[in-house]
């Protein structure tokens, strides 16, 4: 009895890296990403030359992502876990050593992206594959919460070393996230590793283009991006709509603060969300609410009026990334659900590339209020597309 308890015990613990994981995932990830920036403007790069090194980070998901979750489901994620963290570690070192040149930083970048598509297709597989049937809502809500906490973690960094300065310290960042780096390695050798399938349900399994033709998983595909890509769309045009509207950075950046903190409340809660209301209610209610929030911010209001808005919509869009997790993680059979994860990587991604960039063309003629207007809309599409999923189990 004694190796089976022992064996329990360690399962526990390595479970419980997981959080640790992706927190750490996230703060490098989340530097790094805007030193990369500010180094790219140490260099006097042209502002035109900022878009590139941005889309280098998105380049490997696109092209690696459903190589890595077959491996993910063909070897164990431990491994992809392990890769990822390297990856991340080099990129650490190449924004340190080869970061004082454009092709040195788009390199670097590109590792970046690999590095982060290994550690995350990892996680979300371990959590799809070491949890109970009927409590990925729970499992995907809390997962989603740590990454949302490593990404609010990371600019910490940039803070500390930048103090009053304009550019903070990227040489020095660089080097702390190389340390920290080092400590995913760890965590990631330290993850537990999910039960396999047996050779014959792994093959009944199918592969990608079965996947693709399961009911519901374009509307879930869909979701998930326009949710995704309208997270990026505030972070970016609520700024500019402040402008518009003479609020300070300080107060733009508070009312940010609150749409981050409370779309951490909806994922910590998912789990007693979906067992009050039912998934499929608690989706279409969250998107749909997100979009009418969406759709009022743009008009002229008090702040203690806005601010609750931004409650709305936070709340709103925490919902949907980790509510559509749990339906592929339930849907996919096991053998096949880290190649479903990266499926809704890749469609991630090219939201992210795509509706930006045609957001920015409508901000050229009608503003800010304008692309938040059009993003609400898309938001409103996608929850209503939502009731067509078959997410309850």
């Amino acid at each position: 009895m004694r190796e089976p308890a022992a064996e329990h015990r360690h399962r526990r613990y390595a479970v419980a890296v997981l959080p640790a994981h992706a927190v750490a995932t996230q703060a490098i990830t989340f530097v790094l990403r805007p030193t990369m920036a500010y180094r790219a403007i140490e260099l006097d790069v042209p502002a035109a030359w900022l878009g590139l090194l941005g889309a280098s980070f998105a380049i490997a998901p696109l092209l690696l992502a459903l190589p890595a979750g077959h491996i993910a489901d063909r070897y164990g994620e431990r491994r992809v876990a392990v890769t990822g963290a390297l990856l991340l570690t080099a990129s650490s070192a190449a924004f340190l050593v080869l970061g004082h040149t454009v092709p040195g930083l788009v390199t670097a970048g590109i590792l970046l992206g690999a590095g982060h598509l290994g550690c995350v297709i990892a996680q979300q597989a371990l959590v799809a594959n070491t949890t109970r049937r009927g409590g990925h809502d729970t499992a995907f809500g809390r997962y989603t919460f740590a990454a949302s906490l490593g990404q609010a973690a990371g600019p910490v960094l940039i803070a500390v070393f930048g103090g009053d300065q304009a550019i903070p310290d990227t040489g020095r960042i660089f080097l702390w996230s190389c340390g920290l780096s080092a400590v995913l390695v760890a965590l990631s050798a330290a993850l537990a590793r999910s039960p396999r399938p047996e050779a014959g349900e792994r093959g009944a399994g199918g592969d990608v283009r079965s996947l693709l033709r399961r009911p519901g998983l374009a509307y879930a595909l869909v979701t998930s991006c326009v949710v995704l890509a309208a997270v990026d769309i505030t972070l970016v045009y609520l700024p500019a709509l402040g402008t518009e509207h003479g609020l300070s950075a300080g107060t733009i950046g508070l009312l940010l603060t609150v749409r981050g903190l409370a779309s951490m409340v909806s994922r910590f809660f998912l789990g007693s969300l979906s067992r009050a209301l039912g998934r499929r209610r608690l989706l279409v209610g969250s998107t749909v609410g997100a979009a009418v929030a969406m759709l009022v911010t743009p008009l002229p209001m008090p702040l203690w009026l806005l601010t609750p808005v931004l409650v709305v919509l936070g709340f709103g869009l925490g919902v949907g990334q980790p509510l559509t997790m749990s339906w592929l993680a339930e849907s996919a059979p096991p053998g096949l659900r880290g190649r479903a994860m990266s499926l809704r990587l890749v469609g991630n991604r090219t939201g992210q590339l795509l509706l930006p960039g045609a957001a920015g063309l409508v901000a050229a003629g009608a503003g800010a209020g304008g692309v938040l207007l059009l993003t609400a809309f898309g938001l409103g599409w996608a929850g209503l597309a939502a009731r067509r999923l078959p997410v309850d189990p």
